[in-house]
């Protein structure tokens, strides 16, 4: 039978590597729905391949300048999730992908989980801002959730029949983005087309520069811990340029479990599709010479401030998140925009952070979202207003 699939945000980088995966095994799915914000022409390619029985366009004008063309090939269109909701799904589907970047993605994220039953969420600020909103909503629609992120698939795969009581450490890698054998003199200067040259993944800009500042692994720790719900204290980075390790696991019992891949996204979304359901894919052939290279070593945290943060960071889902999530979202596109300087990215968070209004959140938790949204707008204003004078 085939597995009936939305996917949210399939124009963006996670959704086209899903597109692919599904394009690939055709015979396999029955696609549901796709979405796009405004890459309305990409859609209208996937359309013509997946032939979805509906698509939802969420941005209002493209909406409006663009839903003759999918009604013309007999797909329903939709301006938001809850009118494709209402309108096209009766019964609960086998499989979504969450894959809205930012916190826009939020809300269509939690509505999609009444109607799958299972969802893969790739969207790690509504896990870090929201996770007590979106487990609530998983316990009571009894939907599996599955982490698509590389790191935290493998610890998810790690840990399947494990009890997280027995785990001592579980150390997350990091490339150390463009810039590891960069001298902390020579990034005063760096500009955004070099902070955006990975060198192992393809990624979007955003997410790019959150891994030259390391970011995106503060945020990588913060979501295993609300997944997992293992004490924040346990979690280690380590730097590893060759990105083939994501995931280390050490029990009491001194056994040591490593997850290791090539550096391809398809790998973790193929099997959170398939999960049990072994199924081959292609990828290179084992490396006896990266396997004998691995160089994994610790961070510099005087070149790598932003580490430090995780400091700040407990064991409860709190609004203190969405300030940490926010303005570095801000500050990440005002150094795109060239408006500030990349040293300035986390110089700026700091003092975010220590405003005494953002600092006493962390006692606090999100109750709705509008909570979330909120706090999030104002965090950004205040950020530009901090960073443009």
């Amino acid at each position: 039978m085939k597995k009936k699939i939305g996917i949210l945000g399939s124009t963006g980088s996670i959704g086209e590597n899903t597109v692919k995966i599904v394009q690939g095994n055709k015979k396999d799915f029955n696609v549901i729905f796709l979405s796009t914000n405004t890459n309305v022409k990409k859609l209208l390619k996937q359309t013509s391949n997946l032939k979805p029985k509906s698509v939802i366009i969420f941005d209002k004008k493209s909406y409006l300048k663009y839903k003759k063309n999918f009604i013309q090939k007999k797909i329903k269109v939709f301006n938001s999730f809850n009118e494709l909701k209402r309108n096209s799904l009766k019964k609960k589907i086998d499989y979504v992908m969450c894959a809205i970047s930012g916190l826009s993605g939020l809300e269509s994220t939690l509505n999609s989980i009444s109607i799958t039953k299972n969802i893969a969420i790739a969207n790690k600020e509504s896990i870090i801002c929201a996770w007590n909103l979106i487990e609530k909503k998983l316990i009571k629609n009894k939907t599996k959730f599955i982490p698509v992120d590389s790191e935290h698939f493998s610890i998810w795969s790690l840990l399947q029949n494990e009890s997280v009581k027995n785990v001592e450490k579980i150390i997350i890698t990091a490339s150390g983005g463009p810039f590891l054998n960069y001298k902390l003199s020579k990034l005063k200067n760096v500009n955004p087309k070099e902070a955006i040259k990975h060198p192992n993944w393809r990624m979007g800009k955003k997410i790019s520069i959150d891994s030259a500042t390391l970011m995106n692994k503060v945020f990588e720790v913060i979501e295993a811990q609300r997944i997992f719900k293992i004490d924040i204290k346990k979690f280690e980075i380590l730097i590893h340029p060759k990105s083939y390790i994501h995931s280390i696991v050490k029990f009491i019992n001194g056994q040591i479990k490593i997850l290791a891949h090539d550096t391809d996204m398809k790998i973790p979304i193929f099997n959170s599709i398939y999960q049990k359901n072994y199924k081959r894919i292609n990828t290179k052939k084992i490396d006896i010479n990266l396997l004998n290279n691995l160089n994994i070593k610790k961070i510099d945290l005087y070149k790598y401030p932003s580490i430090k943060i995780l400091g700040k960071i407990n064991n409860n889902n709190t609004l203190f998140e969405t300030v940490l999530i926010s303005a570095n979202d801000e500050l990440v596109s005002l150094y795109i925009k060239n408006k500030i300087k990349f040293l300035e990215i986390n110089k700026n968070l700091i003092k975010i952070l220590k405003f005494k209004k953002y600092a006493n959140l962390i006692k606090k938790k999100p109750k709705k979202i509008s909570d979330i949204v909120n706090l999030s707008e104002e965090v950004r204003l205040k950020t530009r207003n901090l960073c443009i004078q």
